[in-house]
């Protein structure tokens, strides 16, 4: 292919995309990043780190879900452009906020609207991406908004670390004022992109758009719609339970050294860039989703045995380990993309706004299943291995069988979605 059929892959929706997402990742992943700093300077206690942290993060996650729902429809309904200005003035100014609060209670109710915010910015990119660019270069396009989006999660990491001595503010109060003051600044870049023709196209027909009830009506779309949320299970499984929770899995495990969640989140995040770049190429060579989607989640399965039953207790190879989960789960592009390209123009933005943000949502039901899990296991190994080493064999064990558990639901999926390379995407979904 000549260079000049790679020049669309550098227009402005896929940078402005492109950076919206990094903006996205940085916010999105800052609380799972400055989790102990923030709550210990809030006075929660050390034993009760863990449990606070969760609860925040499945209310985070809450956000989410219910912004998918609300930012996929108005993307359907008013514009692509209108989520994209809409979400990230939201989520910006709510991080700003986090950054000032002074008890749980308000750090609670600023994770909820935050995620809300931060739910409609990578759909309402990859629909606006995916209808403007040819269709052979559809995949590529969506896997450089991955891979510089994803590069957030490593600044808001070194931001988190910095040390501010003349500020009177704490890191991880600064850490969100950044990320808040990116975000208000992309906005004016956003001021320069224009909507897909695709979807001016379809606002002149007389079709519903952005009916998300519609995707109850036909058999066949309610279970591609499953579909393509359940592929990535393993994705936040990893992400929300194995990185986040780092720190205490490196003790279950005996981990010698510090480990902070914060690095974890940065080296697996370099790894998820690695693992989409090659996860996005492969697919444009060998013209296929499903079938590297369907070998990436093989790998997944073998580097979470991999990670918890590490043979090497040191703490520079934790992060590797860590680094080679994020190469092993490194489809999210692909399985964004594969949200967008199942469904019509007046369905898109719905699907693949709404898709990444219920898989993100899974970390709720996952981390009780994780805490029943550990705690049953922990209660019947105590009388014959002792307090401590039931408590961590409950922690192994448990990430394990829910591991597998996201793995076998999303092998089974993968059946029932399309394979979507190269699909026109100038079609829409009839009742």
């Amino acid at each position: 292919m000549s260079e000049s059929k790679f020049k669309p892959l550098w227009s402005l929706p896929v940078v402005v995309a492109a950076l919206g997402y990094f903006v996205d990742i940085y916010d999105l992943l800052l609380f799972s990043i400055v989790r102990r700093p923030s709550l210990i300077s809030l006075g929660v206690p050390e034993d009760q780190l863990f449990d606070q942290g969760e609860h925040l993060l499945r209310i985070q996650m809450a956000g989410l879900l219910v912004g998918g729902i609300i930012w996929g429809i108005m993307g359907d309904k008013r514009g692509r452009l209108s989520v994209l200005f809409g979400s990230i003035l939201l989520y910006s100014l709510a991080n700003i906020a986090n950054g000032f609060v002074t008890s749980v209670d308000q750090y609670v109710i600023l994770r909820f609207i935050a995620g809300i915010g931060l739910a409609g910015e990578l759909g309402a990119g990859v629909t606006l991406v995916s209808e403007s660019l040819p269709p052979n270069l559809r995949g590529y396009g969506t896997t450089i908004i991955a891979t510089v989006g994803l590069m957030g999660a490593v600044v808001g990491n070194l931001v988190s670390q910095t040390k501010f001595v003349s500020s009177s503010f704490e890191s991880w109060q600064i850490s969100y004022f950044v990320g808040g003051g990116m975000g208000l600044l992309l906005l004016i870049a956003r001021v320069s992109v224009f909507e897909s023709r695709i979807f001016i196209e379809s606002k002149q027909q007389n079709i519903a758009r952005g009916n998300f009830f519609q995707l109850f009506t036909k058999r066949s779309r309610l279970i591609k719609f499953l579909g393509c949320i359940f592929i990535g299970l393993p994705i936040w499984y990893v992400i929300g339970i194995l990185v986040t929770f780092s720190t205490e899995f490196a003790t279950a495990l005996s981990i010698d050294g510090k480990i902070t969640p914060g690095n974890a989140i940065m080296y697996s995040y370099i790894g998820l860039a690695v693992g989409d770049l090659a996860s996005g190429f492969s697919s444009q060579i060998f013209k296929s989703r499903k079938k590297i989607v369907f070998i990436f989640i093989l790998l997944t399965l073998c580097f979470i045995v991999f990670y918890l039953f590490t043979p090497v207790r040191d703490a520079n190879f934790f992060y590797v380990t860590c680094f080679i989960l994020g190469v092993g789960i490194g489809y999210w592009a692909l399985f964004v993309t594969i949200a967008a390209e199942q469904f019509g123009t007046n369905l898109r933005s719905t699907v693949a706004t709404s898709v990444p943000n219920f898989i993100r949502g899974t970390v709720i039901p996952l981390t009780l299943l994780f805490k029943f899990l550990r705690d049953n296991l922990h209660a019947y190994y105590r009388p014959s291995l002792g307090d401590a080493a039931a408590k961590s064999t409950g922690m192994i064990y448990g990430a394990l069988i829910v591991g597998v558990t996201t793995v076998v639901i999303a092998l089974v999926a993968l059946r029932f979605i399309d394979e979507t390379y190269g699909r026109d995407m100038n079609f829409v979904e009839e009742d």
